[in-house]
C-alpha cells in the first residue's frame, strides 16, 4: 500500500505568491507547490543557494492539497522605508532596523500592495514519485517536526500558529487519505472546517488518485531556480471531496498531539 506524508498548514496570515508585476502582489488562496517544496527544503536544511538539492527535491514529489478553509482574503497597503543596500564590493549590511535609520545614505520608500488569506487551514500531502525521491518520506517527516530553518506561510511574515504534526500514512490512493486524515485542533480550528464539509483539493500527476478532476489548469509554480525566482509551468487538477466522521487510514509511527 502506498505512503503518504501528510501534515497541516495554520496561521493568522499566509500568502502563497501568485504571478507578481509591479507593486500588486496577489496570493492563491491554497499553497502553491514552490511554497510546499521551499518549506520541506527549509526543514531539512537546504538552503537556496543549493541548486541541485532544491531541484532534486522538486524532481521527487508530488503534491496534493486538500483545503480545509480558504480563510478571508486581506490586502495591505504596504510601505517600507530602506536604505540603498550598494552592489558588489559596495555592499551593505544592517543587522538592525536601528542601523538601517542611521545608515549615511538615501533612505527611499517601497510601495507594493500585497494580499493575504486569514485564518486559512490547509492539509498538504507529499508522495514519491517513481525512482526519484531524494530523502524518505519519514525522514522528512522528522525534519517538519524539528525544522532546521524557521518555517513560514509563504512569507516571512506569516507564522506557523501550530505544529505541523506531520505524519506517514497509508492508504489506496489520496482520496482514501485526504477524506480520512484527521483534522487538526478539535478545539478553535474545527470552527473553520466547511460546514457541509466539501472540500476542495488540488494535485499534480496522471495516476488515479480516486478523485474526479472538474477541472484542470496551468500554474506557474514550478520551482526552477531560487536564486534567480524562476519558476517553470506545470498542470495543476482540481475536485471536491466529502470527508466522513469515523475514517480511519493506517498510521506508521504517528506523531503524538
Amino acid at each position: 500500500m502506498p505512503e503518504y506524508l501528510v501534515f497541516h498548514l495554520h496561521g493568522p496570515l499566509a500568502s502563497w505568491g501568485d504571478t507578481a508585476v509591479g507593486e500588486f502582489r496577489p496570493t492563491h488562496d491554497h499553497p502553491t507547490r514552490s511554497a510546499v517544496i521551499g518549506l520541506v527544503a527549509a526543514a531539512l536544511g537546504i538552503r537556496r543557494d543549493e541548486e541541485e538539492r532544491l531541484a532534486a527535491l522538486s524532481r521527487g514529489y508530488n503534491v496534493g492539497i486538500r483545503l480545509d478553509s480558504p480563510g478571508v482574503l486581506l490586502r495591505d497597503y504596504h510601505t517600507a522605508q530602506v536604505p540603498r543596500s550598494g552592489a558588489k564590493r559596495a555592499m551593505r549590511e544592517y543587522p538592525t532596523r536601528r542601523d538601517e535609520l542611521q545608515a549615511p545614505v538615501h533612505i527611499s520608500t517601497i510601495l507594493s500592495s500585497r494580499e493575504y488569506q486569514c485564518d486559512a487551514v490547509s492539509t498538504v500531502c507529499l508522495w514519491s514519485r517513481d525512482g526519484g525521491a531524494p530523502y524518505a518520506l519519514d525522514l522528512i517527516r522528522d525534519a517538519l517536526n524539528a525544522p532546521m530553518f524557521v518555517l513560514y506561510l509563504g512569507r516571512k511574515s506569516c507564522p506557523l500558529a501550530l505544529p505541523l504534526t506531520a505524519r506517514v500514512v497509508m492508504g489506496e490512493n489520496l482520496a482514501e487519505v485526504f477524506a480520512s486524515v484527521p483534522f487538526p485542533g478539535e478545539g478553535f480550528l474545527k470552527r473553520l472546517e466547511h460546514p457541509e464539509r466539501a472540500f476542495r483539493v488540488y494535485w499534480e500527476g496522471d495516476e488515479d488518485i480516486g478523485i474526479q478532476a472538474i477541472h484542470s489548469i496551468t500554474h506557474h509554480d514550478e520551482p526552477l531556480n531560487r536564486k534567480r525566482w524562476q519558476f517553470g509551468d506545470r498542470i495543476e487538477h482540481y475536485g471536491v471531496i466529502t470527508r466522513r466522521e469515523g475514517d480511519h487510514v493506517s498510521e506508521q509511527d504517528p506523531v503524538k498531539a
